[in-house]
């Protein structure tokens, strides 16, 4: 039986470039988008490392905060509001749709895995028209943990009734096929443009450009 295909949410199926206007707006300066989630991540991984912990969101707006300083801007609390509340309104990108589609034609079960809070999940997947692809969408919340510690993922595999080795994680970060691949999972790795994978991590079997040549990969890989 092929493995659940569990799917990462930010910049693997939507597209936080989506942002960029907003950042240009309160930094005169689209490219601070990357720098602030770069933050956030920093964030996520000292509390998960150091044994503490703080929902995504909360970690998005001290990572926010944290960049306004860097910056020497004045963060209002309307501007901080017009950021954030934009992860809720991501499109996917371009392929997404037709690749989950196909993906489910050939029998496929599919989940989503994010470490943001299922509310905000939940609601990004409705607002991007992709809701009804998924059977589940579980957050890494839920365990208290964040991906790439391992909990996440083998929460994943307890929700969805598999053994962790069941499931197939796929990711646009190199960290989350890592910490994936290290709980057991199998994993492929979509990678967008700037997104680098780690030569310290042994490569998953499936990687491609985006996520209409994973999906090639994938089905190749569990059905050929």
């Amino acid at each position: 039986m092929p493995r659940v295909c569990v799917f990462d949410v930010n910049e693997t199926l939507l597209d936080m470039s989506a942002l960029d206007p907003r950042f240009e707006s309160v930094f005169d300066d689209a490219s601070v988008r990357r720098e602030w989630f770069m933050q956030m991540l920093q964030n996520a991984f000292v509390a998960t490392i150091t044994g503490a912990y703080s929902d995504f969101g909360s970690l998005g707006g001290a990572a926010l905060q944290m960049t306004a300083e860097r910056r020497s801007v004045d963060l209002s609390d309307e501007d901080r509001q017009h950021i954030l509340s934009g992860m809720r309104e991501l499109p996917p990108h371009p392929e997404v749709e037709e690749s989950l589609q196909r993906l489910r034609d050939n029998g496929f079960r599919l989940a989503a895995l994010t470490n943001s809070t299922r509310q905000v999940a939940e609601a990004q997947l409705e607002y991007a028209n992709l809701t009804d692809y998924f059977e589940q969408t579980l957050s890494a919340d839920t365990v208290k943990r964040l991906k790439p510690a391992p909990e996440p993922y083998r929460m994943a595999a307890e929700s969805l009734g598999v053994d962790v080795n069941g499931i197939r994680l796929i990711a646009a970060h190199a960290w989350d096929v890592a910490g994936a691949l290290r709980a057991g999972c199998a994993a492929a790795f979509v990678a967008r443009p700037g997104m680098i994978f780690d030569p310290l991590v042994e490569p998953p079997d499936v990687m491609g450009a985006d996520l209409s040549e994973v999906a090639d990969g994938i089905i190749e890989a569990e059905t050929g």
